[in-house]
């Protein structure tokens, strides 16, 4: 007879996500499909539905709750990913592209939720009580985010350079920040047809003090960031220096407070996201340590992608309502991101492979868009049963998304000309060209 201790199953459970992860990306390379796509399928593999469901401890995650003892991976992740999107906002780039940015960035996600209101709306009078009102309102704004972790590693996996990509992060980044308002506000109507009354604090008020408070505190912190970087000249210090404001910034992110009956609360992704922004535009070795930082954080990504493919509740499979409003979700929004972002770009005259790629390349959904469905479960947040709805159909629509999303990204990517196979070396081959350069010379 053998005991576990807790901390050795942990450790356990980390080692098996990443090389379970890693052994399936090497299966997905071999059939052309994005790494993220494979460390997703074994979250699936070794989480609670199917490993997991056997019981033996440390073979997987045995339950929901198993899983949920590593939500700190996935709010660190979270918020490198967001650090590094941020570093997409220089301000040379902007110059460029800005104003192009933020007008595809606002209007993709505000036709993408009219065009799933109007279908989910249409589908309540259809089901009437099965599918109550405020889920499709609540749902339809959950339609405008945008997994801004699985296209950053796509983007990142295979090196991808253009115009597409380009315009692709910046509008991810715009995406969360107007969807969070845009969620906030239907969160709060769907919250008060269930009351009864109409809150505007909660409905105007709460969105815009999220928003300018996360990119202050970004600011903020870019801003000591910078002062603390000039202390340190060792590329491994100051390599520590960035983990740590990182870090930071998640953790501060965490806080909320009631004030005079207005909740204030923080969006990690937009501190962190402004937190890279400034400290890009700041600091001259900004471009070195952004590429030594996006390689040291490379397992925690993988461990965050498969922490999330274990999160999936495949139960959501067995309800025929659920799958039914899933499907009419998902095509709903995916019309809404490709014509929103068609119509946006063309709008702004932008160039051809932008208007034809740019919106297949915005259809991964997952971590901003399960945190709004949570939200949405909230004890007292919605009318008895409206949450679990809204959560459930969510956690369908992200199952299909994050396995298909990626490898639609790297498809639109591809044939937009900034993915380039043929071009693409291994860190193996490239080590051997550097040491026969080295002989040679």
């Amino acid at each position: 007879m053998f005991h576990i201790t807790d901390t050795a199953l942990i450790l356990i459970h980390l080692a098996l996500a990443l090389i379970v992860g890693l052994v399936l990306s090497r299966v997905a390379k071999l059939v052309g499909l994005p790494a993220v796509t494979a460390y997703i399928v074994a979250g699936i593999l070794i989480g609670p539905f199917v490993l997991g469901s056997l019981g033996v401890p440390g073979l997987g995650f045995i339950s929901e709750d198993d899983v949920k003892r590593y939500g700190i991976i996935s709010d660190v992740a979270l918020g490198f990913i967001a650090f590094l999107i941020g570093n997409e906002f220089r301000l040379s780039q902007l110059k460029k592209i800005g104003k192009q940015a933020t007008v595809i960035g606002i209007l993709q996600a505000v036709v993408t939720t009219v065009l799933v209101d109007i279908a989910l709306i249409a589908l309540h009078f259809a089901m009437g009580d099965a599918f109550p009102l405020p889920a499709a309102i609540v749902l339809g704004a959950i339609a405008a985010a945008t997994a801004p972790a699985a296209t950053l590693m796509v983007v990142k996996q295979y090196k991808a350079k253009g115009p597409v990509t380009d315009i692709l992060l910046p509008v991810v980044a715009l995406d969360d920040a107007v969807g969070l308002i845009i969620f906030a506000i239907s969160f709060g109507v769907a919250r008060s047809l269930g009351a009864g009354n109409v809150d505007i604090i909660s409905v105007l008020v709460e969105p815009i003090i999220e928003v300018v408070i996360s990119l202050a505190l970004g600011l903020v912190m870019g801003l000591l960031f910078n002062f603390c970087e000039r202390f340190f000249h060792s590329r491994s210090k100051r390599l520590a220096v960035s983990v740590t404001f990182v870090l930071f910034t998640v953790a501060i992110s965490s806080i909320e407070i009631d004030l005079w009956g207005v909740n204030i609360a923080f969006s990690s992704l937009l501190a962190c996201m402004m937190l890279g922004t400034v400290f890009c535009n700041i600091c001259d070795f900004s471009e070195e340590l952004m590429d030594r930082i996006d390689r040291w954080v490379a397992p925690i990504f993988i461990l965050f992608f498969v922490i999330s493919g274990a999160k999936l509740n495949l139960k959501v499979f067995a309800s025929l309502t659920v799958v039914i409003i899933g499907v009419v979700y998902i095509i709903s929004r995916s019309a809404g991101k490709y014509f929103g972002a068609y119509g946006s770009a063309r709008l702004m005259k932008c160039d051809s492979n932008i208007v034809k790629y740019l919106g297949i390349t915005l259809l991964p959904q997952a971590g901003v868009a399960l945190g709004m469905a949570f939200k949405a479960c909230e004890v007292g947040a919605l009318p008895a049963g409206v949450g679990d709805m809204v959560q459930n159909i969510t956690l369908f629509a992200v199952l299909v998304y994050e396995i298909v999303g990626p490898v639609l990204t790297k498809i639109a990517l591809t044939k937009a000309g900034d993915i380039k196979p043929h071009e693409k070396v291994s860190a193996r081959e490239e080590a051997r060209r550097a040491l026969a350069d080295k002989k040679s010379s």
